[in-house]
């Protein structure tokens, strides 16, 4: 397993979907995360240090496991199939160690929110550098050498925090 954090966020150039970027702590491999606009802004808020007037889902699950006497002892990004990544949050209540099956989005926010470490499979990252490209009937040739480019080449210092 590698130890990441969340670089910050950024837009696929081809779908102008959210990504999430987590890069691991030696600064030697990056994680690129498709999500959804409401979940990039959920981590957004975070990593922004914004509050908002009511708590947004994440912040009452931080709530509810304090309330528990509960803590997130660490989230893993575990898998990918069919291009979806699976996430694992960990938990541990009065001694019992709990996982919780999640979306990698809603791990990485409530990670953020506890101040607990995000964890990444080898395996993931290796399946990663395979994601299946866009349908290439719908992309023209020169924007599919562009995406192809983009997503082997991605490096951690590519990216900076929105």
């Amino acid at each position: 397993m590698v130890e990441m954090k969340v670089e910050g966020l950024t837009l696929d150039p081809l779908t102008n979907m959210p990504i999430i970027i987590l890069k691991d702590i030696l600064n030697d491999k990056a994680l690129p995360i498709w999500v959804g606009y409401f979940e990039a802004n959920a981590i957004a808020l975070e990593i922004q240090g914004i509050n908002t007037p009511r708590p947004m889902t994440h912040d009452l699950l931080n709530s509810m496991i304090s309330s528990l006497h509960a803590e997130v002892k660490q989230v893993t990004i575990n898998d990918l199939k069919d291009n979806t990544f699976f996430a694992m949050i960990s938990v541990v209540q009065n001694g019992t160690d709990m996982t919780i099956d999640a979306r990698p989005s809603d791990a990485i926010a409530l990670a953020l929110r506890t101040k607990s470490p995000i964890f990444v499979e080898e395996k993931v990252i290796e399946a990663a550098k395979k994601l299946d490209l866009p349908d290439p009937n719908k992309i023209q040739n020169d924007e599919k050498k562009q995406w192809e480019d983009w997503i082997t080449g991605i490096k951690p210092q590519d990216f900076g925090k929105l």
